[in-house]
């Protein structure tokens, strides 16, 4: 079980598909407009329970307990030595601007 309070995100459909607006790309029309939140639970909870979380700016929202301390995972790619030749040029040819 998830104690009161740990930082939590939580799922929510806003729209279901068959109701999203018909002026949208066909490939977005076919799936849901979902809402992923964080914030701190509420009352004691388990993964896939419908639960309320209190959010950073004191909103409760309402879904389905996703994860537990949840975390960025994505990043910027791998290092690319040209940029780092760019920046200089760029450095270089503005330098008479500060």
């Amino acid at each position: 079980m998830i104690q009161p309070l740990t930082y939590v995100e939580i799922y929510r459909v806003i729209l279901p598909a068959h109701e999203r607006s018909q002026n949208l790309p066909k490939d977005t029309m076919r799936v849901p407009f979902e809402m992923r939140i964080r914030g701190r639970l509420l009352r004691e909870a388990k993964i896939g329970d419908v639960v309320e979380i209190e959010t950073a700016t004191k909103r409760i929202e309402t879904g389905i307990l996703m994860s537990q301390e949840p975390y960025f995972a994505h990043g910027f790619g791998h290092y690319v030595p040209i940029l780092s030749d760019i920046r200089n040029i760029i450095f270089d040819e503005t330098e008479d601007l500060s």
